[in-house]
């Protein structure tokens, strides 16, 4: 099962892990992986970081902070780092060359890593795989590639968090052996989202461009257009202006499927509130905090999976 290629980053090397457990304690393992953290300051510096990047290695710490530990009550936390693309330089590429500039590096590297945590790390527990933007992208190949090769694998996986990076359904048409979750309690399935202001113009979000994806309701875990209220939520895990300490944050976040879209409409918050902590994102493009909005749902949901796995 091993994987050898030369190309990708060694992970025997713990100084290539973000998070890595000495003493794992609990039943369920999580394998995350972190989001678009890195962007090169000058044009003529390469398209990849490279794996010590202290940049990157910061901006990884600081999204496992406030995304990874939503599933640190279900299972012992892995993460690696990987040589990440430059995110303006990946958003401004057609989808097909997106898509093979990510498979080149940064998911050959994840895949790796992913490879060298079954063998030697993971010891035959169920696993949760979790990640957000550049890395649910990532996560992507990971499904279709290594998944599809590896069904034993495959069978230990109570869901995966796909969020952030569309999972449209010729993405699944192509991957038959994969399944989209249908509700809160199925298991061995794809949870996915993209989150947005109803103001945003069809086609316009530079996230999800044009790509209408399947979409499963954060809140009341429904695949139709069933509203789910603020009240309704469990909470979000939201920053102070400084995006330095985030706290639990009640009836902040509603959630509504647009179907047409393949979108989460999000209508409840202060869009040029959210806009001003962004990071340059368009005003109403919610994708920073994807999963901060619905972050103790999702906490919930986990633990919930993990309880029924292998229902």
């Amino acid at each position: 099962m091993k994987m050898e290629n030369p190309y990708v980053t060694d992970y025997s090397n713990p100084m290539h892990w973000l998070s890595l457990p000495a003493h794992p304690s609990k039943p369920v393992d999580v394998f995350y992986v972190y989001p678009t953290v890195w962007a090169k300051v000058d044009p003529a510096e390469p398209n990849y970081c490279s794996i010590d990047h202290p940049g990157m290695h910061q901006g990884a710490a600081s999204a496992f902070s406030s995304q990874a530990t939503a599933f640190e009550t279900t299972g012992n936390l892995y993460a690696p780092y990987y040589r990440q693309a430059d995110g303006k330089y990946t958003l401004s590429l057609a989808e097909d060359q997106r898509w093979e500039v990510v498979r080149k590096v940064p998911a050959a590297d994840v895949m790796a890593a992913f490879d060298y945590y079954i063998n030697n790390f993971n010891n035959g527990r169920p696993f949760i795989i979790a990640g957000h933007s550049q890395g649910s992208n990532v996560i992507m190949f990971l499904l279709s590639e290594y998944m599809k090769t590896h069904p034993d694998v495959y069978a230990r996986m109570i869901a995966a968090y796909v969020i952030g990076y569309p999972v449209t359904a010729e993405f699944m048409a192509t991957n038959k052996h994969l399944k989209f979750a249908e509700g809160p309690d199925d298991t061995g399935v794809i949870i996915s989202y993209n989150t947005q202001s109803p103001k945003v113009v069809p086609g316009t979000n530079i996230v999800v461009a044009n790509n209408i994806g399947i979409v499963i309701n954060p809140i009341n875990w429904k695949r139709d257009e069933t509203p789910a209220l603020a009240s309704e939520s469990l909470g979000s895990y939201m920053p102070d202006g400084t995006m330095t300490h985030f706290g639990k944050d009640l009836n902040f976040a509603d959630a509504r499927i647009d179907l047409a879209h393949g979108v989460i409409i999000c209508s409840s918050v202060n869009d040029k509130a959210i806009y001003a902590i962004s990071c340059g994102l368009d005003l109403g493009v919610y994708h920073i905090f994807d999963i901060n909005f619905y972050y103790y749902n999702l906490r919930k949901n986990a633990e919930n999976r993990a309880g029924r796995f292998p229902g």
